[in-house]
């Protein structure tokens, strides 16, 4: 089999850093099907949807969301070491608010209209400005950084970002996820076809990508 068309639609939220392995290790499955033509699609998400527009303290989000100092330390610890892995470093001292991802998803969104590459350049631009350097990726000059520098026409974001214009289209594809049963992220929906839920090894994800393309249901993961 050579060439064949594949579609993968990647459900997440850019302050996920289970997605943002999830990337990482995509990257490598796909290196591991060299010979299917795959488009990846980036789908919005959000964790929270509930944190305000202008974003949240990052130190008592946490503190509100796990409760202990101690428990979030070990999730970071797991996280920074799982990181490691995929060549991510993760900075979690850095941040220093939770964003509100409405607008990045907006940006991710106008991104794909210019092309699939400049869209899944702007997602590992976001996670890295998040997770690696701390920005704070709800505000508009970093997401205006971001379309800079995945080579998005700046101009056009500036003039989007302060009005509504595809808020209710985010909107619905977030609704529609969670009709469809996606219930953490990240999620993959392998050719429209079937789901693979988490942030899998790239073994179990190229497996999974190989079995839906021969036309097989995907072993469970």
């Amino acid at each position: 089999m050579t060439d064949k068309k594949f579609t993968i639609d990647v459900v997440s939220d850019v302050v996920c850093p289970w997605c943002f392995l999830g990337r990482k290790r995509l990257e490598k499955a796909l290196a591991l099907n060299p010979d299917l033509d795959v488009s990846v699609n980036w789908r919005p998400f959000q964790l929270d949807p509930t944190i305000p527009r202008q974003g949240k303290d990052r130190n008592r989000y946490m503190q509100e969301k796990f409760g202990s100092s101690d428990r979030i330390f070990e999730i970071h610890q797991q996280l920074i070491e799982l990181g490691k892995e995929e060549d991510i470093e993760f900075d979690f001292e850095a941040i220093e608010v939770s964003p509100n991802t409405l607008d990045a998803h907006r940006l991710i969104r106008w991104a794909s209209q210019a092309n699939p590459n400049v869209q899944d350049a702007v997602v590992g631009i976001l996670f890295s400005y998040y997770f690696e350097q701390g920005k704070n990726i709800g505000d508009h000059q970093v997401l205006l950084e971001a379309a800079d520098a995945a080579g998005m026409d700046v101009a056009i974001v500036a003039s989007l970002l302060p009005t509504d214009a595809d808020a209710v289209g985010v909107q619905q594809e977030i609704d529609t996820a969670n009709q469809i049963g996606v219930r953490g992220v990240p999620c993959f929906i392998l050719d429209q076809k079937y789901a693979v839920m988490g942030a899998q090894s790239a073994d179990a994800l190229a497996d999974a990508i190989r079995q839906t393309a021969d036309g097989f249901e995907p072993r469970p993961v």
